[in-house]
């Protein structure tokens, strides 16, 4: 009796144990959530004479929002200290619902103009400048230069500085983290809309240090500076994925629903633009599957640094072959400061070329994919690499041209 006693007692003991413990790290997880406060908290609780007096455009999207996930433009829309007079928006409309490269028209939100900067209009002018005395910047981007949220900044500084209007970035979280740097820098020959901003692919940066690496390094085509002011975050750090934050995510555009999209943009976005390889758009899960079910998948190396690829077969619902089941991967990645998404896509591609030669090929290959891919890795070097079936240590060679130039070029910039 007194045995089975103590035994009840142990195990009484053991559960209380087990159930502090439990307690202990999720209330550790909430308060490490409560820890980062972005720009947006800052300048709301501690900096808001940063805005006040001033005429404000709002350049964002609904991926702009606070702690709590109140979106900016609602919160600077109804504050009474604040002139909230018209909000910018980029590619994909402020509700990201608009598929990429269709125009953005004109709207009005939470009582206020929005004018769209991926139409007709870019570079903001005098026009619509000309009741403005500063632009405030809340956006989500997602650390990868293709991606045109950056560009749309570039041309926004550019336009401020042309119309003597300044520039307030209210920073964010790099979802990749901010030591995952990989990637060439491009070319500028085949410099556009989704290379405007000469980083490597993957830059590791904030909105915030981007805002002032563009503005400090003259990067606009008018070579003009405008009157920069980076409201920064606390307790974000370098190495913290999005998943470290504890904040929520919000789709920043169609084919970015999760932040664990983001790691498959940076890896499978290039290969997505050659049009003859599925990655998963039409899925559930979108740049989370690579596949054609005219692949010859046998021998393919699926180990890369922080990513595994799982053999499986999925049915996209729409997009490239909808309705049909396709023979393929799906991307499992690992939280990993190492990792590198852009070198891994263009290996993954090249192993699918070397199994399946005529992949790439004139024949196979329309001319404005082989131009987009261009493009995006700013550079005809890589593509003509893989279609040779050059050595991977070639591969990664050309995939980090310039890196070192510009992780020289970032360090002045560093906020964190």
């Amino acid at each position: 009796m007194i045995i089975k006693t103590i035994t009840r007692q142990l195990k009484s003991t053991l559960l209380i144990t087990i159930s502090s413990l439990t307690i202990l790290i999720l209330n550790s997880s909430s308060l490490q959530s409560q820890n980062v406060r972005l720009g947006i908290d800052i300048l709301m609780s501690d900096e808001i004479e940063v805005v006040l007096n001033k005429r404000l455009a709002l350049f964002t999207n609904q991926s702009g929002i606070n702690v709590k996930g109140v979106p900016t433009a609602e919160i600077l829309s109804k504050d009474n200290r604040v002139d909230l007079r018209k909000i910018f928006v980029p590619e994909h409309g402020y509700y990201t619902t608009i598929p990429a490269g269709e125009p953005v028209a004109n709207d009005s939100i939470f009582g206020t103009p929005i004018v769209s900067l991926y139409g007709s209009l870019k570079i903001p002018n005098k026009k619509v400048l000309t009741d403005i005395d500063a632009v405030v910047v809340d956006i989500q981007d997602i650390g990868v230069r293709s991606y045109t949220y950056i560009s749309s900044l570039l041309y926004l500084i550019q336009g401020c500085a042309e119309n003597n209007v300044e520039v307030i970035v209210l920073d964010r979280p790099n979802p990749l983290g901010g030591l995952v740097v990989d990637g060439n820098l491009p070319e500028s020959k085949f410099k556009s809309f989704v290379s405007l901003v000469p980083t490597t692919y993957i830059h590791g940066c904030t909105i915030g240090e981007l805002a002032m690496m563009i503005n400090g390094e003259l990067w606009t085509e008018n070579k003009k500076q405008c009157n920069l002011t980076v409201v920064t975050m606390e307790g974000w750090e370098r190495w913290m994925a999005w998943d470290d934050t504890g904040l929520m995510w919000i789709p920043t555009s169609p084919h970015v629903p999760t932040a664990n999209s983001v790691r498959g943009i940076a890896t499978l976005g290039t290969i997505g633009e050659l049009g003859v390889i599925s990655i998963g758009i039409g899925t559930t899960s979108p740049f989370g599957y690579i596949g054609s079910p005219f692949l010859n998948l046998n021998n393919m190396r699926v180990d890369y640094e922080g990513i595994y690829l799982q053999h499986t077969y999925y049915r996209p619902f729409y997009g490239m072959y909808s309705g049909k089941d396709v023979e393929g991967y799906y991307l499992k990645f690992n939280l990993s400061n190492h990792l590198k998404p852009y070198t891994s896509g263009l290996l993954i591609l090249r192993e699918l070329v070397k199994n399946n030669p005529t992949l790439l090929s004139d024949s196979n290959l329309k001319s404005q994919s082989k131009e987009m891919f261009q493009k995006v890795t700013g550079t005809d070097k890589i593509l003509n690499a893989i279609r040779s079936n050059l050595p991977e240590e070639m591969i990664v060679t050309l995939a980090s041209e310039g890196m070192m130039e510009f992780l020289k070029t970032r360090q002045k910039y560093l906020l964190y």
